[in-house]
């Protein structure tokens, strides 16, 4: 009996022991604080990517943090081909040559000088016994012209009066009509060569030319004024109106007292406002770029070192305007071209005038030519969208507080990233366009550290949003 009950003793001190450690475990887990609870709260939250950073107003200045309001829309995905800005043959550039042998006296401008049709570019001393034999019998022609005039008007009376025949009055004639087809012949030769028309009329005065200006030719046609053939696309260009942009010198190939020979170039001249953007594709990109081109489907061209913050916004719709129907072959691409109008400004320095184009042959281009369309997604730059293992978060944005949320991406590329409309996401709420690295880090940050931005903890244990 006495063993019953010792036996029954020793089990209620048992009980009574594992009742005192349950208690002091249920205290020591009521015990925590309500901010531990909180700081849970907040990691769980995170992982189902519904957390919230806060971000002041100088912080957001400091990262240039930007925010838009999320749209559905359409979106255009595209294949990327490298390509270069390059001068329009026949239009862009230009060489002016010497129209006679002589040598330079003078020079006039020099490279990165503007110029205008009509003005000096360099001064010719003429050696061209060629151009000297033309004025000599230009100025003999109008000579004789004038004698056989001279002797026509004389003998005019005589004639009709029978005293001489009309034979020497015919024979006049025609040494007449020789002439002065030798003077036009004569006055176009020396056009030709590149003198003024004022100077020919001071060589039929017997005042040869020794020196000779040579200028700056006109305008080359662009091909927005030739008229279009038929059947052809309009294509929409950004033009410069009626204004017409100077020639830059572009090279000088002469020197003060050097000999010249007819023909030899003397310097460049370029115009760089009718450009061409040249792509360069694969095999694989042959179809796409030919339904493109067959369709007019517009493409987009993302220019490098470009600063479109400093040039007014362009208005130009780049479609393709023709394919190379050749293959490179060392590099086995072919090209396919795609008109490009320039944008300029001027600036006076010196009594000069400069230009300053914004897009420059030999410039690099990224063309994107559109493939297949996505119906009804939202569309944000890549730098508003963070990646963390297999899930992708964007950041809603309400004053200071920047809620972190999950989506899906559709399609990404280096400048878009393109996020189904499924719900995750609604639409009119502001969304952060960039910094969304920055973003998540200082989300990560802050939950480390225990702070949870955008609740309010009360004495009680209740948590609510702050106010």
């Amino acid at each position: 009996m006495r063993s019953a009950n010792a036996a029954r003793a020793l089990g209620f001190v048992a009980l009574v022991a594992t009742a005192g450690v349950i208690g002091w475990w249920i205290g020591k887990d009521a015990s925590r604080t309500v901010a531990e609870a909180a700081d849970e709260q907040a990691h769980e939250n995170e992982g189902r990517g519904s957390a919230v950073v806060e971000v002041s107003l100088k912080a957001r200045q400091n990262m240039g943090l930007k925010s838009a309001a999320a749209r559905s829309t359409d979106y255009w995905i595209s294949i990327t081909i490298p390509g270069v800005i390059r001068d329009r043959p026949g239009i862009s550039d230009r060489g002016v040559t010497a129209p006679a042998v002589g040598v330079v006296s003078a020079i006039h401008v020099f490279p990165g000088d503007t110029v205008k049709p009509g003005e000096r570019l360099v001064t010719l001393q003429l050696f061209s016994e060629y151009l000297q034999a033309t004025q000599t019998q230009l100025f003999k022609a109008i000579q004789e012209t004038n004698l056989i005039q001279s002797q026509m008007d004389r003998l005019g009376g005589a004639v009709e009066s029978g005293a001489i025949s009309g034979t020497r009055m015919l024979e006049l004639r025609n040494d007449l009509q020789r002439q002065q087809i030798a003077i036009q012949a004569a006055k176009q030769e020396l056009l030709n060569r590149g003198l003024p028309a004022a100077s020919i009329d001071s060589i039929s005065q017997g005042n040869f030319i020794s020196q000779l200006d040579i200028v700056a030719p006109p305008y080359a046609p662009t091909e927005s004024s030739v008229p279009s053939r038929e059947n052809s696309r309009a294509v929409a260009v950004e033009t410069e109106g009626d204004k017409e942009i100077p020639y830059e010198v572009h090279g000088l190939n002469v020197e003060l007292g050097q000999t010249v020979q007819a023909g030899e170039l003397l310097l460049g001249l370029a115009n760089h406002q009718a450009l061409y953007v040249v792509g360069h594709a694969f095999k694989q990109d042959a179809e796409a770029l030919e339904r493109a081109a067959l369709n007019g489907t517009q493409v987009d061209l993302e220019f490098a070192e470009d600063a479109p913050d400093f040039w007014p916004p362009s208005q130009q719709v780049f479609t393709i305007r023709h394919l190379a129907n050749t293959v490179d072959i060392n590099a086995r691409t072919f090209d396919f071209f795609i008109p490009l109008q320039n944008q300029n400004q001027q600036y006076v320095k010196d009594a000069n005038t400069f230009l300053v184009w914004r897009y420059r042959p030999g410039q690099r281009v990224r063309i994107r030519v559109p493939i297949e369309r996505l119906d009804n997604v939202v569309v944000l730059p890549t730098e508003g969208v963070v990646r963390e293992g297999g899930e992708a978060f964007v950041f809603q944005q309400n004053g200071d507080l920047f809620k972190q949320i999950s989506v899906q991406i559709v399609y990404q590329d280096r400048q878009h990233t393109v996020i189904a409309n499924d719900g995750s996401i609604t639409l009119g709420t502001f969304l952060a366009q960039n910094s969304a690295s920055a973003l998540k880090r200082i989300l990560k940050s802050q939950a480390e550290s225990g702070h949870q931005p955008g609740l309010h903890v009360h004495a009680d244990g209740t948590v609510h949003a702050a106010h």
